[in-house]
C-alpha cells in the first residue's frame, strides 16, 4: 500500500491529513512526540489526538514517539517505510514562547526540518515533501501597509494593491520576525531550496491562522479553538492590544490538507503559498467574540490588555490567488461562520 508520513500527526493539521490521507488508501506513519504539552502545559497536550487516531485508524495509522530532531530515530523510520507523500507540520508554533527558549525552538523549527529534509532526500527522493511554515516569515511587515480603523476592525485601504490580500510578493527582509518568525524563515527556505537546488518535489505553505475542532487550543496558540473554550467554560480571555480589531484570516484544516493534496497530485519544486482563509473567511477579535456568543448563548468573559503581543499583526489576510491559479479545480468548502458553528459544537459536547 501506499505509504505517507506526517510529523506532528496529533496536532490540528496533522490528525486531518491522517484522516484525509487514510481516505486515500494511503497507511500513514505518524511522528507525535507531544511537545505540545512541554510548550503550552496540560490543556494543550495531544495526546488525545493521538489515542483516536490509534482507536480509529488501527493499523492504517502507525504512530511514534519520537523527536524529530533525533536523526537517527528519524533514520529509522525512513529506512522501514518508503513514502510517497511527507506532510512536515510538527513545530514550536508561538512566537511568545520562542523567546523563553531560542535554543528548543530553533533547534525544533529548523534543525528538525532538516533532518526530515536528508532523510527525504536519501530514503523517498520521489516522494513530495509538504512544509507548513507561516506568515510570520514576512515579520511585522504586514502593520506598515495603509489600514483604516472600522468599528469592530481594522481594514486595509481598498486603494492598495493588497486589498484582496497579502501575496507572495511581500519581502521578508528588513522586518521584526520574532524568534519563531526567524526559526520558521530558516526552515522555510531549507524546505525551498531542497527543491531548487536537489530538485525535488518541495511545496512551502505560509499559513495564517490554521483551525478547526480538533484544535488543542491555548492562550499562547490557537486563537478560535482558545477563544471559544474561554467562552464556554466562563474563563477568562485577554485581549492583547488593537483595540480587539486585529483581523486574522481563518482556513479550515480541511481545506489547508485538501491544498496540500492537489499540490502533491502536481508538484511544482521549491514552490511557496500564502495560504489561509483569504477574503472567504476572516474575522477580527471582536467579531469573533460576537459571534462565538451568538452561538453558544454564553456570554464572554474577558479583558483587555492595551500592550500587543511582539510582531503580532493588526491585520492580516491570505492572498491564495497563486495557489489558485496553478491548482484550480481547489476552493474553499468552509467560511468562517461553519468554522465557527463546528468549533462551537465541538465545544459544547
Amino acid at each position: 500500500m501506499k505509504k505517507a508520513l506526517v510529523t506532528g500527526s496529533a496536532g490540528l493539521i496533522g490528525s486531518e491529513a491522517t484522516k484525509f490521507l487514510i481516505g486515500k488508501g494511503f497507511i500513514v506513519v505518524g511522528i507525535d512526540n507531544n511537545m505540545r504539552q512541554y510548550f503550552f502545559g496540560e490543556e494543550a497536550s495531544t495526546e488525545w489526538n493521538k489515542t483516536r487516531l490509534q482507536n480509529e485508524y488501527a493499523e492504517k495509522y502507525v504512530h511514534n514517539n519520537v523527536d524529530i530532531r533525533n536523526n537517527d530515530e528519524i533514520e529509522k523510520i525512513f529506512k522501514e517505510h518508503t513514502f510517497e507523500l511527507i506532510i512536515h507540520t510538527a513545530a514550536q508554533p508561538s512566537h511568545d514562547w520562542a523567546a523563553k527558549e531560542p535554543f528548543t525552538d530553533f533547534s525544533v523549527n529548523a534543525n528538525g526540518t532538516l533532518v526530515l529534509l536528508e532523510n527525504f532526500k536519501k530514503y523517498s527522493p520521489t516522494a513530495t515533501f509538504i512544509f507548513t511554515s507561516t506568515n510570520k516569515v514576512y515579520g511585522d511587515t504586514p502593520n506598515k501597509l495603509p489600514l483604516v480603523e472600522l468599528d469592530k476592525r481594522f481594514e486595509i485601504d481598498q486603494s492598495h494593491p493588497f486589498k484582496d490580500g497579502i501575496d507572495e510578493t511581500m519581502s521578508i527582509d528588513n522586518t521584526k520576525h520574532s524568534l519563531f518568525g526567524a526559526s520558521k524563515v530558516a526552515a522555510d527556505i531549507l524546505v525551498q531550496e531542497y527543491g531548487k537546488y536537489f530538485n525535488l518535489n518541495t511545496g512551502v505553505f505560509r499559513g495564517g491562522c490554521l483551525t478547526g475542532p480538533n484544535h488543542s487550543g491555548t492562550q499562547l496558540h490557537g486563537f478560535l479553538s482558545y477563544l471559544v473554550k474561554c467562552i464556554v467554560t466562563s474563563k477568562e480571555y485577554t485581549i492583547f492590544g488593537y483595540k480587539g480589531k486585529q483581523v486574522r484570516d481563518n482556513i479550515h484544516s480541511f481545506d489547508l490538507v485538501n491544498m496540500f493534496w492537489h499540490y502533491h497530485n502536481n508538484p511544482k519544486q521549491g514552490e511557496v503559498y500564502n495560504v489561509g482563509g483569504a477574503r472567504n473567511s476572516n474575522i477580527s477579535m471582536l467579531e469573533a467574540i460576537e459571534k462565538i456568543e451568538n452561538i453558544t448563548g454564553k456570554k464572554a468573559n474577558y479583558k483587555y490588555v492595551d500592550k500587543n503581543r511582539e510582531g503580532d499583526h493588526i491585520w492580516y489576510v491570505s492572498d491564495v490567488s497563486k495557489f489558485k491559479k496553478d491548482y484550480p479545480e481547489w476552493n474553499f468548502t468552509y467560511d468562517i461562520d461553519m468554522i465557527l458553528e463546528e468549533i462551537c459544537k465541538s465545544q459544547l459536547k
